[in-house]
């Protein structure tokens, strides 16, 4: 089972929390999860629906939009491929 440490409980709803128990005969403990229960079934969990990362929402410039669609910037040379030349001619 699993266990909540609330830390620090206010003082007077410690007071209250622990008149109710007494008034239904219930420890402190028993008490808690009967107002956790009622508390829960009054208003019901909505899922929440994950934020949209900034980089899902980006949008991207119109000039490199419009190089990207051109076919100006695929094909070429492989960068990795220029780059062990350079090393190569070392």
């Amino acid at each position: 089972m699993s266990a909540l440490v609330i830390d620090p409980l206010p003082e007077a709803l410690h007071a209250r929390l622990k008149q109710a128990a007494e008034t239904h005969r219930r420890s402190l403990a028993q008490e808690t999860i009967v107002l956790l229960e009622f508390a829960l079934e009054q208003e019901p969990v909505s899922e929440a629906k994950p934020k949209a990362s900034y980089w899902t929402q980006r949008t991207m410039l119109p000039e490199y939009e419009a190089l990207l669609n051109s076919g100006v910037l695929s094909g070429g040379t492989d960068s990795t491929q220029i780059i062990s030349e350079e090393r190569d001619a070392r």
